[in-house]
């Protein structure tokens, strides 16, 4: 299951909780996970370029007391990973690369943050503030800030989600013209210059974290739709209206065919018979992208929805989720779920995880991630 920081969403509740409070919270996360039967944990431990431990690149992460930069009195990653592993569970680290804030002032961020000591690095788009994914500088900040961890902490895995360069923003430009003249000379267009800069952050850091600690394995949960069937045949037949290869500049499927990642965690947020992305036409497209590459394939699933107000009524149905389980064991290359999110997977919308563990875990698995 993923823990999300961001804003609070999971853990910890509210940000200046004391510090045992926060604890407290997170292990009984933990345990939570345990009891649902689950093997691994994927915290968010780098949420808007501010930490959950003690950086020398960033600051401390707003989300524990409130104020970014200010020392929650623990380290709640170096917790996190003692105490995963007395469970028995993976502790997956889950880092943002490029989200800065989700706001456009550079002066709210703490007193010191890179982005105000290096304010060319900075992009504002759709409100938020994100580092130019163009500037190579940049490129090796992020990727410092993360090894950082992998250096420090036994983490099972390095994790990204799904933001590389920015969602879409209706009638907005991603603003990096200026990074683009300087370095997109040998692209035939600014899309292919965009990808090329995240296939480098994806490949570059695949090696560094094979040179830092043995055995910690690297993967990514992309949105659901690499490309669709109608945009090139190679897709999945799907009608989604975001693509990750054309928006986000995010060539998942070559990652996985380089074996830049050990393992893929497509964030296949539909329900089965969805009208544009059907969860029974997705799922199959990326078990052949996977099949024979080495590259894990576990399936992220939205237990989030199960239950909430405005859902098709698909996922007003309890036995949703375990129907997905039941179509991922007909494919090989599935090797398991993982959960969005802790919250949730704890307060069990209409039973919804009650019935995934009841039909799919009579027992708790082994470790998720492939050894690298």
């Amino acid at each position: 299951m993923w823990i999300a920081t961001i804003a609070n969403r999971d853990w910890p509740s509210r940000s200046g909780l004391s510090a045992d409070r926060q604890r407290a919270e997170l292990l009984a996360h933990l345990d939570t996970a345990v009891e649902r039967r689950l093997n691994t944990v994927v915290l968010q431990v780098r949420p808007s370029a501010d930490a959950l431990w003690p950086s020398p690149h960033e600051p401390w992460a707003q989300c524990l007391t409130g104020v970014q930069g200010r020392d929650p009195g623990w380290d709640p990653l170096g917790t996190a990973v003692e105490e995963a592993h007395r469970r028995g569970l993976e502790l997956h680290a889950w880092f943002n690369p490029y989200r800065v804030a989700h706001h456009t002032d550079p002066s709210r961020l703490a007193a010191g943050h890179p982005a105000r000591r290096h304010p060319d690095w900075v992009l504002p788009y759709g409100g938020k503030l994100f580092y130019d994914p163009g500037r190579p500088e940049v490129r090796r900040f992020v990727q410092d800030a993360m090894l950082d961890a992998v250096r420090r902490y036994a983490v099972d895995a390095v994790h990204w989600d799904d933001y590389f360069y920015p969602y879409p923003v209706a009638g907005e430009e991603f603003p990096d013209d200026p990074a683009y003249e300087r370095y997109g000379g040998d692209f035939p267009d600014k899309a292919a210059w965009r990808r090329n800069n995240i296939d480098l952050l994806v490949s570059e850091t695949s090696a560094r974290i094979r040179e830092t600690r043995e055995g910690v394995a690297f993967g990514v949960s992309p949105f659901g739709v690499w490309r669709n069937a109608a945009t090139d045949p190679e897709g999945s037949d799907t009608r989604g209206g975001v693509q990750t290869y054309d928006d986000l500049h995010a060539d998942t499927r070559k990652w996985i065919r380089e074996g830049w990642i050990d393992h893929v965690i497509p964030q296949l947020y539909w329900h089965i018979g969805h009208e544009a992305v059907d969860y029974a036409k997705a799922l199959p497209w990326w078990d052949a992208v996977v099949r024979g590459t080495g590259v894990g394939l576990y399936v992220g699933e939205a237990l989030y929805k199960c239950g909430a107000s405005g859902q098709p009524s698909a996922w007003q149905d309890a036995g949703e989720l375990s129907r997905h389980l039941t179509l991922a064991g007909r494919y090989a290359a599935v090797g398991g779920h993982c959960f969005f999110s802790a919250k949730e997977v704890a307060a069990d919308p209409l039973g919804a995880m009650t019935a995934v563990v009841r039909d799919h875990y009579p027992e708790r698995g082994a470790s998720a991630a492939p050894a690298p």
